[in-house]
């Protein structure tokens, strides 16, 4: 009896000591465009065991492009997917059964770099010069011909070279041409070596719903209540401990130069490219969608009562 009761009274210990050993965790999948510093709060949370906390196990993978990774949460195959949300609008728009749930990225990630002794007055030094980007479709060369129009430059009177997203920086920091438009870390890679960043784009537009968290309307609601909360978790830590979140970018991408991530995960974090928290405003899905509108991409804004799902959103900013 009394070897019974020890070992009664064991199991009840360990049950009531370590809770979260003796519960089943949720697996869910979810598809992200690409691995990119962009992604850092995804990062941060798996990292960090903040969808842990939440009962989940996440599962990531890289599909390529922001087309393909929402395909996968079409067919059902991954749970949740991270882009721009510009393919989900586009996919609504059409009838499929998918929505936004939580932002990521709120500012338009894109710079334009120019040579130290380059004299960047504005939009107008564009002409007659030789501008390096990424090839077509993206988002970095769309907002640079977004910018030409509405100043009234012609793309004409630009030569543009267009290479493959994330090779920009070898033929700028090479002699190759005078400015380059790119993302980071490629950014933070030619500053490196000398080069100037003349123009800001999450400066210029302020709140933009660069990159969010799409799912079905089917969904699970705890699986994409728990995901959602572990996201809130990581972009409050995100703004909270810099360090943190450098040294998570640092392990995520080894085989960069662990200065250039760090330099380029704070210029992310000053510019405002980070979300401050899941929450999707009306005014920077309106302003994400516009510049899709104006470049033919989308025929028009959609229903954001049925596009955005709020429901998750507003219980992970209350918890």
């Amino acid at each position: 009896m009394k070897k019974f009761l020890a070992v009664a009274a064991t199991a009840a210990l360990t049950a009531f000591a370590s809770p979260a050993l003796a519960q089943d965790k949720t697996e869910v999948t979810i598809s992200q465009a690409f691995q990119s510093l962009l992604y850092l709060p995804l990062y941060v949370a798996m990292d960090k065991g903040m969808f842990e906390a939440e009962g989940l196990t996440v599962i990531k993978e890289s599909a390529g492009s922001g087309p393909t990774a929402l395909n996968s949460v079409i067919s059902g195959s991954a749970d949740f997917s991270l882009h721009g949300p510009e393919w989900t609008a586009i996919a609504f728009e059409k009838g499929a059964p998918v929505k936004t749930i939580a932002n990521v990225v709120n500012g338009a990630a894109v710079w334009i770099l120019a040579d130290e002794d380059f004299d960047y007055k504005g939009p107008e030094s564009f002409v007659d010069q030789t501008v390096v980007a990424g090839m077509m479709p993206t988002t970095s060369t769309s907002l640079f011909l977004k910018m030409l129009g509405e100043n009234d430059v012609s793309e004409d009177s630009v030569t543009l070279t267009q290479v493959q997203i994330g090779a920009e920086p070898a033929p700028f920091i090479g002699g190759q041409a005078p400015l380059a438009v790119m993302y980071e870390p490629g950014v933070d890679q030619a500053v490196a070596e000398g080069k100037k960043v003349v123009v800001s784009f999450p400066k210029e537009y302020g709140p933009y719903a660069f990159s969010t968290i799409m799912t079905r309307t089917d969904i699970d609601t705890d699986k994409a209540q728990s995901f959602v909360n572990g996201l809130e978790k990581a972009l409050a830590m995100i703004q909270a401990s810099p360090a943190d979140a450098v040294a998570v970018a640092q392990k995520e991408f080894p085989n960069l130069d662990a200065k250039v991530v760090e330099a380029a995960v704070k210029r992310m974090i000053t510019d405002g490219v980070y979300a401050p928290s899941v929450d999707i405003t009306d005014e920077a899905m309106t302003t994400s969608l516009g510049v899709q509108i104006a470049l033919g991409n989308l025929d028009s804004q959609p229903d954001f009562a049925n596009f955005i799902d709020r429901q998750f959103i507003d219980k992970a900013i209350v918890d």
